[in-house]
């Protein structure tokens, strides 16, 4: 079920009030039943795989917290196998019999490994990270066992952040789920103003202009220069949009029930280099690689000295590319954020040096610049449907832009070729508007609480507000149910 569509819709109007007319003891039962309900919506039989990997979880838990020495690391070590599992089967299969077919046929033999012809599920890579926390954190002995099944279960599945996040932790949420959460009037505005915040982002801005992305990508090979700076420039905005605009939505739909999640992004587009930007960037899943993964490098690696903090920076971004998708376009993806990193970190001198000379506002606003021109280059990796097509991308951005605004200055209808691409004069500033009102108000944001400021203004000024939005979402949204992006992660 998407969060874009009208089933979405009929789902909330009915499950959220539902759940506060309900005793809070049945109150679990209730969203247990709605998430399975939303998540079937999906691939109803996928349900079964998620069920298995709980009831495995579930009882990893009370055997690790039960068991003592190698025992209480033999059941978390079954536990992370078994999630591992399954995410390598339904995510890495194919790709991984692919490159052996490809090994093998180099050296003169046959694959004897068939492909399987299985779907993703969806949200798979998001629930098995959040489920592992639960077992690594019973095990570290920062969290309690939680021995009521209905509960953890739902900690597992809990709809806002099922397919996409934010990835939890079990201190923030499983407490939540024994609280009694009371009908709030401004806490409801509060979730309602998030969710439409995130609808704008999602339908006017990210969906419009992955109408060019889409169009570009799609045919790669028929456009070089202008088209493919636009495509690049666009797909930036387009997975923030898409992403974070899942996320207040996830955010809006859990706080109107009572329910805190994680903050997932945070200005992310305003970081300075690419570990800020880690830092702002998919809040949950960056934290959640910094406790689980790199932190765990570093102290095995520190007789290593600096190679051993290197060492853990490559193998945490290569390991987050891949995270992302089975594919080498992802593990790329991975690599040169990794690299970037590296670089930061064995040129610290040398940057105080520039910072110094160009002067602070200077050198921080250049920084903010090459990190958003540096991720929109590596998301072309993301993007692109092969790595031959990527390469092409980057070969070709920005071969005969010359050529073609000689021919723009000519000819004025050869905007509709190399800049609208194909979208028409209006459709198209549609789109540069929604960019640019995005960075005024989340410049505003950064400074000043704009949700807060609109609660206390008049109830005539707060609904026009409201009303505004709606209508700008309903006049120039766009209603093909696109999916969201991380969908296929």
């Amino acid at each position: 079920m998407l969060f874009n569509s009208f089933a979405f819709l009929v789902f909330f109007i009915i499950v959220t009030p539902v759940y506060f007319l309900l005793p809070h003891k049945y109150r679990w039962a209730w969203l247990l039943g709605a998430s399975c309900y939303f998540y079937m919506a999906f691939v109803p039989v996928y349900i079964f795989i998620l069920g298995g990997t709980i009831v495995i979880d579930y009882f990893a838990g009370i055997w690790i917290a039960k068991s003592e020495g190698r025992r209480r690391k033999l059941f978390l070590v079954l536990s992370l196998i078994s999630n591992i599992g399954v995410l390598a089967f339904f995510k890495y299969f194919n790709f991984l019999n692919e490159n052996l077919s490809f090994l093998l046929h180099g050296a003169g033999y046959q694959n004897p490994v068939p492909f399987l012809s299985i779907i993703l599920p969806i949200g798979l890579s998001f629930h098995t990270f959040q489920a592992m926390s639960y077992t690594i954190e019973v095990y570290r002995g920062n969290q309690q066992t939680e021995r009521h099944f209905g509960i953890y279960a739902l900690y597992v599945m809990f709809y806002p952040q099922l397919v996409a996040g934010p990835i939890e932790r079990p201190q923030n949420m499983l407490h939540q789920f024994h609280e009694k959460h009371e009908f709030d009037y401004d806490r409801i505005k509060s979730g309602l103003g998030l969710m439409l915040w995130g609808l704008f982002k999602k339908m006017v801005i990210a969906d419009r202009l992955g109408i060019v992305v889409n169009q570009v990508y799609g045919n790669v090979h028929e456009y070089q220069g202008i088209p493919l700076l636009v495509a690049i420039l666009f797909f930036g905005f387009q997975i923030y949009c898409d992403f974070s605009g899942y996320s207040d939505i996830a955010l809006g739909a859990a706080r109107v029930m009572g329910f805190r999640l994680m903050v997932n992004f945070n200005f992310p587009f305003g970081a300075k280099n690419i570990s800020d930007f880690w830092r702002h960037w998919h809040i949950s899943l960056s934290s959640w690689y910094n406790d689980y993964l790199y932190e765990p490098l570093v102290i095995a690696k520190r007789n290593w000295g600096k190679l051993g903090l290197l060492y853990a920076i490559f193998v945490t971004y290569f390991i987050s590319g891949i995270w992302h998708g089975a594919g080498w376009t992802f593990v790329i993806f991975g690599t040169l954020h990794g690299l970037a990193v590296i670089y930061e970190v064995m040129s610290r001198k040398k940057r105080k040096k520039a910072a110094k000379f160009l002067g602070k506002r200077i050198y921080n606003m250049a920084s903010v610049i090459i990190t958003f021109c540096y991720a929109c280059f590596t998301w072309i990796f993301f993007r692109a449907n092969s790595v031959k097509e990527a390469f092409y991308v980057i070969k070709h951005m920005f071969v005969g832009i010359g050529i073609q605004i000689h021919l723009i200055k000519v000819d004025s209808s050869q905007l509709n070729n190399f800049v609208f691409v194909g979208q028409g004069p209006w459709l198209f500033a549609l789109s540069i508007f929604g960019i640019f009102l995005l960075e005024i108000l989340e410049t505003i944001m950064r400074k000043k609480n704009i949700m807060l400021w609109i609660f206390g203004r008049p109830a005539l000024v707060r609904y026009s507000i409201y009303y505004g939005l709606s209508v700008f979402i309903l006049a120039f949204g766009v209603f093909s149910k696109a999916k969201f992006i991380y969908f296929q992660f």
